[in-house]
């Protein structure tokens, strides 16, 4: 197991205000941080998933383009140029403006990567999510998913397939639709109120949810700045019990939408660092947006609090008897650790050593995933390809830094001020894991 650096000293220094933004290198950082908006903004424009927010100002905004035709070569000329520029900043600076110049720099490392396999240029799955997302998730062959499969064979009850078993015992817990608007503002309302326990919101901040469908992903933040989200839930898929708790933490408290508030709030507002204002989809700072939104769950929720608020508060708001909860949630525990299988499958196709079928198969059989889920799933790795190591492998690696800083289950409080920490700061995915 690969140890954590010690990386609190960074971030208390990061939340100190400083005034290395009128030194010269400063300067030039916040010019040469326009320019990396704009470029964003500009790749933007040809591939429709590369911004994910965007709350700068209006005169970074690229003129709108008429010619359609993609400009790989003078895209990454801009790309390399910028970088070069940012590099010679950071080996120039210290302190707060080398981890913003190197932060700027891993970000642009993302967007030449992107822009090649927006043409077409693709690399294996471990080269492009380490270029992508700053660290390439641990490989596990099927041996190490089996155990845990067998564990689920001898906790659920009846005989037969593992899988069909699981989703017998899942179907007891799915909403109704007519249901679901309220069980899930039931979840986000108590996530939220939890939240507010440790951290002050900023003021008027707040969320609209809809119900959406025809989409690859179960649930979405549309970060709109000002502290305002848009919550998107997919109805394509049945909605289990769990997955209310589960997605309406991870979009909203204390997940994406506390995330990009207190970065905004933070560092656009307070720092002036306007390379915040923009979220490249594609880049680190999703592995620390999934993996931070993942491991919020578990904050926001720990222990046995899941099944308790289920048990008592969701289960009868969606009209379902509470018998099995307790099984159901262990089950889950035991399912969440073969999450690893989803980037297996998604090895295996990006490489083009799994078929498309054998892939379904796989996340049938190791992710416990039903028909509707696995295609779901499938559709999204064919979209978002290695993007699936964010959300298991960046999760494991904000738990990892949490507990080698303090922040254990025995120190509640000393978990939701590191986490705030993170969420405050510019993390370079790298820098959580020593090599």
């Amino acid at each position: 197991m690969k140890k954590l650096l010690l990386i609190i000293p960074v971030l208390f220094m990061l939340s100190c205000k400083q005034k290395a933004s009128d030194t010269a290198e400063g300067k030039k950082l916040n010019k040469l941080a326009q320019e990396y908006v704009t470029l964003g903004l500009t790749i933007g424009q040809y591939d429709s998933d590369f911004v994910d927010a965007y709350y700068g100002p209006d005169s970074l905004k690229p003129k709108e383009i008429t010619d359609k035709t993609f400009p790989r070569d003078s895209l990454l000329a801009n790309i390399n140029s910028l970088m070069n520029d940012v590099k010679l900043v950071a080996d120039a600076s210290a302190d707060s403006n080398k981890i913003r110049a190197n932060w700027i720099y891993n970000q642009l490392l993302a967007f030449n990567r992107r822009v090649r396999i927006d043409a077409g240029e693709n690399r294996s799955f471990d080269e492009e999510s380490r270029e992508l997302f700053g660290v390439a998730a641990p490989s596990y062959a099927e041996e190490f998913f089996k155990a845990d499969i067998d564990k689920l064979d001898t906790l659920l009850p009846g005989k037969g397939n593992v899988n069909d078993r699981f989703q017998k015992l899942a179907n007891k817990f799915i909403i109704p639709k007519d249901k679901l608007d309220a069980v899930m503002k039931a979840a986000i309302a108590e996530a939220r109120k939890r939240t507010l326990a440790h951290y002050k919101l900023p003021a008027g901040e707040n969320f609209t949810l809809e119900f959406v469908n025809n989409k690859p992903w179960n649930g979405y933040n549309w970060y709109k700045g000002k502290y305002q989200s848009v919550i998107q839930i997919n109805t394509d898929l049945k909605i289990f019990i769990d997955r209310a708790i589960d997605v309406g933490s991870h979009e909203s408290y204390p997940g994406h939408h506390v995330y990009n508030m207190m970065l905004e709030k933070n560092l656009y507002h307070d720092r002036g660092w306007v390379e915040i204002s923009l979220y490249p989809l594609f880049s680190p700072q999703s592995l620390i947006a999934e993996g931070s939104a993942n491991y919020g769950v578990e904050l926001a929720f720990p222990g046995n609090d899941k099944v308790t608020f289920a048990k008592n508060v969701l289960l009868p708001l969606a009209g379902l008897d509470t018998a099995g909860i307790d099984l159901y949630f262990k089950a889950l525990a035991i399912k969440g650790r073969l999450n690893y299988a989803r980037n297996e499958a998604a090895r295996g196709l990006i490489n083009e050593t799994m078929s498309e079928s054998k892939a379904r198969s796989y996340l049938k059989k190791y992710c416990l995933m039903n028909d509707e889920t696995a295609d779901k799933s499938i559709s999204f790795i064919k979209k978002n390809r290695s993007y699936v190591i964010n959300y298991n492998y960046g999760m494991d690696l904000i738990k990892g830094y949490m507990e080698h800083n303090g922040g254990t289950a025995k120190d509640p409080a000393k978990r939701w001020e590191l986490f705030g920490q993170l969420l405050s700061n510019p993390v370079d995915p790298a820098d959580l894991v020593k090599k």
